[in-house]
C-alpha cells in the first residue's frame, strides 16, 4: 500500500479510503490511485484488513436443489451482486433440506466469520428453521414465503400465476388445468393459489389439479394422465421443466399445442422460446432478485433500514403455445 501511495502521490490513508470505497474523494485522486494499483498489481491483504476493521467482508450463501433452473440462477446472481458490492461469498449447497442440515450449514458459515447470510430456499421446513434460529448476523431469505422472515426478497409468485391463468381465461378457455410443484415448496403453493384466485375472480371453477416435482419426468406423467382424461383446452404448469415433459405426453397422445391445448409455463428458462411451439411463460427477473437481496443484506449489516420493495414483479411472456378457445372443441 505504501508503494501505491508513493506512485500515486497521495497518503497511505487516501489509498485505504479508495480501496474501501469511501466517499468524499476527488475523482482525479481516485483515478490516480486506481491506476497505481493496476500498474503495481496490488491486492489488499484481506486477513490484515479484517484485523484492522474487524470486518470480514464475507457473506454466506445457503442454497438447495441447485440443479433446478430457478434456484441455480438466483445463486449465480446473488454471488455476482455480492462481488460487485465488495463482498466475498462462501457457499453451502444442501442435497436435502432438514432442520439438521440447515443448522449445520449456518454453523459452518458462522465459523468463517461471515457478516451476513443469504438463504435461497423455498421449502417450508427451511423457513421454519430460520424462524426459530438466530445466527447472530442478518439473514436474508430469497424466494419462499416472504412473510416468514424479517429480511426477505423474491418474485411475486402469486401474481405470476394469476397473470398466467388470467391470460388463458381471457382467451376464452372456461377453465384451466394446473400442474403444480411439490407440496413442500412455498413457491408451488403460491402459484397454486394464484391459479385458483384467477378462476375465483373470473367467476369460474378451476380445472383439475395434478401434482409434479419440478422435473420433466413428472410433467410427462401428469401429461399422460391429462390425455387419459381428455383434452382440457388449457393448462398452466408451475415451471418450464415440467412443461417440456407435458408437451411430449400431449404429442404422443395426438394432441397439438395450441390447436387442441394452450399451455403456459413459469420461469422463462432458456429453452422455452425454442420449444415447438415457443412457450408462453412467466419470466422471473433473477438478476434483480440477486441485486436486491444483497442490497437488503448490506443495509442490515450496516444497521440501517432500507426502503426496497420486497416483492419483484414477474412478467408474462406471450409466445405461440396459447391461442383463443374454440367453442367447438371438447373441454
Amino acid at each position: 500500500m505504501a508503494d501505491v501511495a508513493k506512485l500515486a502521490g497521495v497518503s497511505h490513508q487516501t489509498v485505504s479510503r479508495v480501496i474501501n470505497q469511501m466517499p468524499n474523494i476527488k475523482e482525479s485522486t481516485r483515478q490516480r490511485v486506481e491506476a497505481a494499483i493496476k500498474q503495481l498489481g496490488y491486492r489488499p491483504n484481506t486477513a490484515a484488513r479484517a484485523l484492522v476493521t474487524r470486518r470480514s467482508s464475507t457473506i454466506g450463501i445457503i442454497s438447495t436443489e441447485s440443479g433446478l433452473y430457478g434456484p441455480s440462477s438466483i445463486h449465480r446472481t446473488v454471488e455476482d451482486a455480492a462481488r460487485q458490492a465488495g463482498y466475498f461469498a462462501g457457499s453451502v449447497s444442501l442435497s436435502t433440506v432438514t432442520a439438521e442440515s440447515l443448522t449445520d450449514a449456518i454453523d459452518h458459515l458462522m465459523r468463517q466469520s461471515v457478516e451476513g447470510i443469504v438463504m435461497i430456499a423455498a421449502q417450508y421446513e427451511a423457513l421454519d428453521v430460520i424462524r426459530h434460529q438466530d445466527p447472530g448476523v442478518p439473514l436474508v431469505v430469497v424466494e419462499g414465503d416472504l412473510t416468514r422472515a424479517r429480511f426477505a426478497v423474491g418474485v411475486d409468485q402469486h401474481q405470476g400465476a394469476y397473470e398466467a391463468t388470467s391470460h388463458l381465461l381471457g382467451l376464452g378457455h372456461p377453465s384451466v388445468v394446473h400442474v403444480r410443484g411439490p407440496l413442500e415448496w412455498t413457491e408451488a403453493e403460491a402459484r397454486r393459489q394464484g391459479w385458483e384466485d384467477a378462476h375465483r375472480d373470473a367467476g369460474l371453477e378451476p380445472g383439475p389439479l395434478h401434482l409434479g416435482d419440478w422435473t420433466a419426468r413428472s410433467g410427462y406423467e401428469a401429461g399422460r394422465r391429462i390425455v387419459e382424461e381428455g383434452a382440457p383446452g388449457a393448462i398452466f404448469v408451475a415451471n418450464d421443466q415440467m412443461t417440456i415433459g407435458l408437451m411430449r405426453a400431449l404429442h404422443e397422445g395426438g394432441l397439438s399445442v395450441p390447436g387442441d391445448v394452450s399451455i403456459v409455463g413459469f420461469d422463462d428458462s432458456p429453452e422455452s422460446e425454442f420449444l415447438n411451439p415457443p412457450l408462453t411463460t412467466v419470466r422471473q427477473n433473477f438478476h434483480e432478485v440477486g441485486r436486491r437481496a444483497i442490497a437488503v443484506l448490506h443495509a442490515a449489516i450496516a444497521g440501517q433500514e432500507d426502503d426496497l420493495p420486497r416483492l419483484i414483479e414477474p412478467e408474462l411472456i406471450v409466445r405461440s403455445s396459447t391461442a383463443p378457445h374454440d367453442a367447438g372443441r371438447p373441454t
